[in-house]
């Protein structure tokens, strides 16, 4: 028994690495590995291909021909069981005739959950589910998110000093954390469908968002401007690059922004206005709608603040350099909790990358947080921060 779990869990790792190798390529579906074992040996392998289609399992199936009948498949998420742009996988598993098929995990999207296990299990075919299925939960934790939930699975990213600094008192911010933080973050903007910013940084630091490491992709670029008071001419705007841009801003701008970027390779959208700037979870459910599963949310402080209150922030990942500026922009602005209504962190890691340390950590569930005054201001109401 044992070591036959040992078999299973090592071929699923091997579905779990094909899966990888397409993160961040594959919405608005998961990115899924497949392996198609015969005689103790690999005789086919799929990754789910950039858009979502072809399928793993069909690509898998082809590459293994006649040897996938009496094989094993293994598939790090459930095939899905219902016609859409392409037959159903769990119809091509039955016809080329496996004689067993391992899953990693469930697939909570209505249409496919339970139901691709149920019609194996009709066709006669052996299913164990739940190999390394932690693993394979966590890969596709977006689209899991997206579908459970409605919105995508959002990372806050910060970069700040030992006394919680993103920036100095003037402003400058570049370059807080290290070389090896920043090539870090390139790769995982690879891996993201969006990176988010505000106005305020946009302003501040001109960025481009883009994935400047190999063999990366660009993500959706996506700016929340309320006001509408970022120039047309930024980067994140005119920078060439494979994916467009996305500009929120509030409902009374929106026909002035879209004649601003008229031309331009930028989708202008609103959302509404809540506490001074646009309400981050409505932003959340507009780019769910459109099929994005994870969201890589970089700045600025107003930003990542609000969207901790709104509690639409899974995981946050902050990059801790060893500098004290001792003054200068905090690294969240807009709350005031007590002690006891802080927002908590699970699953706290912390390892060296350069010479910083990058914590990271899960945001735990929590009940309803409510926003302090401070200053006689409310969260973003002192001026428009996004």
């Amino acid at each position: 028994m044992g070591h036959a779990l040992d078999v299973d869990q090592g071929f699923m790792r091997r579905a779990l690495e094909l899966a990888r190798m397409n993160l961040g390529r594959t919405r608005p579906n998961p990115t899924v590995g497949c392996v198609i074992v015969n005689g103790g040996c690999v005789v086919g392998e799929g990754v789910t291909s950039a858009g979502g289609r072809p399928h793993a399992e069909t690509l898998a199936l082809a590459g293994a021909g006649e040897r996938a009948r009496r094989a094993t498949a293994y598939v790090s998420f459930e095939p899905c069981a219902h016609f859409g742009r392409t037959p159903p996988c769990v119809q091509a598993l039955v016809q080329a005739g496996v004689k067993r098929v391992v899953i990693g995990c469930r697939d909570p999207y209505p249409p496919v959950r339970g139901r691709g296990v149920a019609h194996l299990r009709r066709a006669g075919i052996e299913v164990a589910v739940g190999v390394l299925e932690d693993e394979c939960k966590r890969l596709n934790e977006g689209f899991i998110t997206r579908v459970t939930k409605g919105r995508p699975f959002v990372i806050l990213k910060l970069a700040l000093t030992l006394d919680g600094r993103i920036a100095s008192a003037r402003g400058d911010s570049r370059w807080i954390s290290s070389p090896q933080s920043r090539q870090l973050v390139h790769r995982w903007r690879g891996e993201c469908d969006a990176v988010m910013v505000g106005a305020n940084t946009v302003i501040a630091d001109d960025p481009r968002l883009t994935c400047r490491v190999r063999p990366g992709r660009d993500p959706v670029r996506v700016v929340l401007d309320g006001a509408l008071r970022t120039s047309a001419a930024a980067r994140v705007f005119r920078q060439s690059s494979t994916a467009p841009a996305l500009l929120f801003t509030a409902p009374h701008n929106l026909e002035r922004a879209r004649r601003r970027h008229a031309g331009d390779r930028v989708d202008v959208l609103s959302a509404p206005v809540r506490d001074g700037g646009l309400a981050p979870e409505a932003v959340m459910r507009e780019l769910a709608r459109r099929g994005f599963c994870t969201v890589l949310l970089e700045g600025g402080a107003h930003l990542g603040g609000s969207a901790l209150a709104a509690k639409v922030v899974d995981r946050v990942a902050f990059f801790v350099a060893p500098k004290i500026l001792g003054g200068g922009l905090a690294a969240v602005e807009g709350l005031d909790f007590s002690v006891g209504e802080s927002i908590r962190l699970n699953d706290l890691r912390a390892r060296a990358v350069g010479a910083d340390w990058l914590i990271e950590g899960r945001v735990a569930p929590s009940g309803r947080r409510r926003i302090v005054r401070r200053r006689g201001l409310r969260l973003n109401a002192a001026r428009p921060p996004f």
